[in-house]
Formats: structure tokens, C-alpha cells, sequence
């Protein structure tokens, strides 16, 4: 199989100024308020002790202190906005102790490996023409090393906050994995299969994780600044990501966060004040592709939703591209043949697309490409790749249903479903529902075999539909997630079909290079929309 070369300006970050509601799921914990403390902390894997600034601990359940119980994530609220913000995650690079499989807690032993220092490289020239006002970064030396190389020779200085740190692990910190099944049995188990109810040494780490992250988005999101760049690690970066669009600690390990993996958030004012609406515009952009280097648990079974390129533009006629059914233009054909390209380093199995044009002429193209990747040498003979069009997955004539003016949104712009009647929307997501389990009978009928690849091809509104019922949310969450045309996002089942999805990435882009078009460039009637 070939790799697929990524271009260094892996994406745009363009700015919204509207993205539709979402309303938050229940979690238990309140952070706990106080002033930071020095602690000495011995490091489990050296006699050397070394002093880290960290706030008070978490008070473990069932504790009287401060252990307040909370019907959701919404009763605490994040802290207002005046002006939209955009807020970039960077994971740090691989560490020495990534590469030993070694558990590094919040220990501060290990540095950035060679592959460490390239992928912070990387991710510098990623963000290269990004203008952020401020950079912070956890105190431990991995991430602070990843963030003096992508802030490169930008004046400001970069702010450590303690809180960044990676998640404690007390105990377990400095042990090499099989070291830790074998010295705590149980306990590693349960942090392995249930990490949420996970105590060690008298506390629980994710819990407290959780409520820290809380901490942290009251700094981030009261700064002046209003575009800022925060990096840190992987736990950390996951429970920001949870607390800031309402997920509880069930959701750890479900957000996966890869070694320079970017993660961007845009918190947008309510004119009624409280807390911002808030966009997740892209999950774990990663400096290599997300179909060969993967991460997390190992796993061969995963679906992939590819957004199909972009349609012929017909708003001279007073209509949505997105919301009718018609053939990519010029740029949709390019985009699905780099979609095409990315997706050889995957055997896939089945591609199921809509009977919609664009996606037929996406999947179409991908299934060429499939075919042919495995008869390139003198003796193959050409694979055949599975391809089904399904009515399920027939977006359009709902979105067409609507009697809004739709030439008020911006095509793909991440309010664009808010657009829409609530009857609407309602129609979309139980489609999404239905085109989900679809998707998951699909990939059982592969259980068997060693690669099991499944391509969904459709419209951006049914993939944001679709991950929501991926993540076992409701319709009222419908815009939480922005896609571009062309994009893939990339569902992992490690514990087989029957077992719950983790997110790979969500708007991967890079491979579309310079033919990833920024809501920025779009010139004309929807300039008003845009900051």
C-alpha cells in the first residue's frame, strides 16, 4: 500500500460567528475551589523528588468536603464570552516514556523523542499562519517543549498552568504497563476497563481530571484573548475537550488525542449572556494520516464517514448546494480523488454511500482507486470492493423540506443546521439513527476478517447526525460538530461492532491540501457572516 504524502498546511482555521446550541449531558462533580499548594511528589521510577505546583485534591466520593452532587455540567456553566474565541489543542509530541510504554502520569522524567521533536515541527508549520494572542502549556517538560517549538519566535511569552498537567496517577506513575498488571492485578484492570471508577492511593484520578479541566476553561475562557493555543497531554486535552461541550467522565478514553493531535474549539457569546454555544471545528488533526498510524487500543475494525466533495454551486438560483441533490463541480471531483488517495492505506471492505450524486461520484472514486491499489504488481489480479447505495442514507430531500431561506448560511458553516425547522431536524436525526445501526450490522457482517474497513459516503448533515448517535447523544446536540465537504472522520471499534465507538479524528483534512477550501475564502453574500 502506498502512504499518502500530507501536505505541512494541513488546515485553515477560519472563524464563525453563529454555531448552533447544544445543551449538555449530566456528570456528578464539581471542581473544587482553592489556592494552589506545593506538594513534594516522589516520582515512582527514580529516588529523585522533584517539586510540581498542584492544587488541592479532589475530594474522593462518598468525602464530605466540597463533594457537592450535580444534576448536570450545565448547573456549573463555563464562564460567559463577549466575543467569540477559538481555542487550539495540541497533545505534546511522543516522549520517551510514550515510546518505552511507560506510564507517565503527571511524572515530569521524560523528554520529546527525535519522532517528538519532528511531529512538534510539524505541527508548527500546521499552524504557521494561525494568529493566536497567547500560548498555554503544562509545566511538564514534554509539553512545554512541544509548545516552544510551535510558538517558535512569537514575542509573547508562553503561561504554564499547573492544571495542564497530565492526569495523576500517583502509584501507577513510572511503571511500565505488563508492571502494572502484575503489581496491582485488579486495580490496573479496572483502570484499563473502567478508568471513571478507577481509585488509587485514595483517589480518583479521572474524577479529579474532570473537575480540573473545569478549572481550566474558567482561565482560558476569561482571558482577553480571543484566539488562543493550549498545549498538553493526552488525559488532559480529553477532559477538556468532555467538560467543555458537556460530557462526563463515562465519555474518558472516547475523544482520542494523538501525539501532536489538534483539537479546535470555537466558543461563541449567547446574546442573552451565560455560557457560550460552542463548535467542535475539528478532533485530533494529526501531523500523519489517521488511517495507518491510528492510535489508542490497536483495533482493524472502524468505520469511516467521507463527507462527499463539493457540489456544483447553484446559489444564483436561490438555494443551498448542500440541501439539494447535484453533481460535485470541479473542486468535489478533486477532493474525492485525495480522498481516494488517503484512504489506500486501508483494505476496505464495503462502501455504503446515498444514492445522492456527489456521494455516488465520491464513493465511485474511492472504490477505483480500492481496486486497482492491489493489482499495481505483475502477477495481482484486481480486488472488488462492495459497494451499495442505500435510501437510508438520503439526506437531501428532508433538507430540502425546509421553507427557511437558506441562502442566508454559508454553505457547511458550522451554524448551517440551526438554519433549519426543529421538524426538520427531528426528520434528520431519526434518518441518522436508522443509518447508524445500518452502518453497525454492516461492519458485524465483517466481524471475521482481519481488516474490517467500512466507508460510509453521504452528506455532512447526516455524518454530524450520525456521531451524535455514536456518542449516544440527542437531536438537541445536532450543532456541536462542524465537517467540511471532502473531510473524513474516523470511528474505531476495538471491542467489535458491538461495543462502543472511539472517536479517531472528526474533519480530517489534510490530505485535501490546498483544495480545502476556508469559509474565509468564500467571497460574496456570506461575508457578513464571517469575522
Amino acid at each position: 500500500m502506498f502512504s499518502t504524502a500530507l501536505t505541512v498546511h494541513l488546515f485553515p482555521l477560519h472563524r464563525t460567528t453563529e454555531f448552533s446550541p447544544h445543551h449538555h449531558r449530566s456528570s456528578r462533580y464539581r471542581p473544587t475551589r482553592g489556592k494552589p499548594l506545593r506538594i513534594n511528589v516522589a516520582k515512582f521510577s527514580s529516588s529523585v523528588k522533584e517539586e510540581i505546583e498542584k492544587p488541592p485534591p479532589v475530594p474522593s466520593e462518598g468525602s464530605d468536603e466540597g463533594n457537592e452532587v450535580l444534576t448536570s455540567w450545565e448547573s456549573i456553566g463555563l464562564p460567559p464570552v463577549t466575543a467569540a474565541k477559538r481555542v487550539v489543542l495540541v497533545r505534546h509530541g511522543q516522549s520517551t516514556w510514550n515510546a518505552e510504554g511507560r506510564i507517565q502520569g503527571s511524572s515530569n522524567f521524560s523528554v520529546l523523542t527525535q519522532k517528538g521533536e519532528y511531529q512538534a515541527e510539524i505541527s508548527r508549520q500546521m499552524l504557521l499562519e494561525d494568529s493566536f494572542d497567547i500560548c498555554f502549556s503544562s509545566p511538564l517538560n514534554r509539553s512545554k517543549r512541544t509548545a516552544e517549538v510551535i510558538w517558535g519566535s512569537r514575542a509573547e511569552e508562553i503561561v504554564t498552568d499547573s492544571n495542564l498537567r497530565e492526569i495523576d496517577l500517583y502509584s501507577f506513575q513510572g511503571l511500565l504497563k505488563n508492571e502494572g498488571k502484575a503489581k496491582y492485578g485488579e486495580a490496573f484492570l479496572q483502570w484499563q476497563m473502567d478508568a471513571p471508577n478507577f481509585n488509587i492511593d485514595g483517589h480518583y484520578p479521572v474524577r479529579e481530571l474532570w473537575s480540573r479541566a473545569r478549572s481550566c476553561w474558567k482561565k482560558i475562557l476569561t482571558h482577553e484573548s480571543r484566539s488562543i493555543l493550549v498545549v498538553a497531554h493526552n488525559a488532559v486535552n480529553q477532559a477538556l475537550i468532555a467538560t467543555a461541550i458537556g460530557l462526563g467522565t463515562e465519555y474518558f478514553r472516547v475523544l482520542l488525542q494523538s501525539n501532536c493531535g489538534v483539537s479546535v474549539l470555537d466558543f461563541i457569546p449567547k446574546s442573552e449572556g451565560g455560557s457560550p454555544e460552542i463548535c467542535v471545528n475539528r478532533l485530533n488533526q494529526t501531523p500523519s494520516s489517521p488511517i495507518s498510524a491510528g492510535g489508542g487500543r490497536k483495533t482493524s475494525t472502524r468505520i469511516i464517514l467521507v463527507c462527499h466533495g463539493f457540489p456544483q454551486n447553484n446559489l444564483e438560483q436561490g438555494s443551498n448546494p448542500f440541501s439539494v441533490d447535484i453533481p460535485m463541480n470541479m473542486l468535489g471531483t478533486i477532493q474525492a480523488q485525495k480522498i481516494a488517495e488517503l484512504l489506500l492505506d486501508a483494505k476496505v471492505s464495503t462502501i455504503v454511500s446515498s444514492s445522492a450524486v456527489a456521494s455516488v461520484e465520491t464513493a465511485n472514486a474511492i472504490s477505483r482507486v480500492q481496486e486497482a491499489a492491489d493489482c499495481l504488481g505483475a502477477d495481482c489480479a484486481p480486488r472488488c470492493v462492495e459497494t451499495k447505495q442505500v435510501a437510508d442514507f438520503d439526506v437531501e430531500n428532508i433538507l430540502h423540506k425546509t421553507k427557511n431561506d437558506l441562502t442566508r448560511f454559508q454553505p457547511l458553516q458550522s451554524s448551517w443546521l440551526k438554519g433549519f425547522e426543529e421538524e426538520v431536524r427531528k426528520e434528520l436525526w431519526e434518518k441518522a439513527g436508522v443509518a447508524w445501526q445500518l452502518l453497525l450490522e454492516e461492519l458485524s457482517k465483517g466481524s471475521s476478517n482481519p481488516e474490517n474497513v467500512v466507508v460510509a459516503v453521504g452528506h455532512p448533515a447526516l455524518h454530524i447526525a450520525m456521531m451524535g448517535h455514536c456518542l449516544n447523544l440527542s437531536d438537541e446536540w445536532l450543532g456541536l460538530f462542524h465537517l467540511d465537504a471532502g473531510s473524513i472522520s474516523v470511528v474505531d471499534f476495538p471491542d467489535g461492532p458491538t461495543g462502543g465507538g472511539v472517536i479517531q479524528c472528526i474533519n480530517y483534512t489534510a490530505h485535501l491540501g490546498r483544495w480545502s477550501v476556508p469559509i474565509t475564502k468564500i467571497k460574496g453574500k456570506y461575508e457578513n457572516i464571517v469575522t
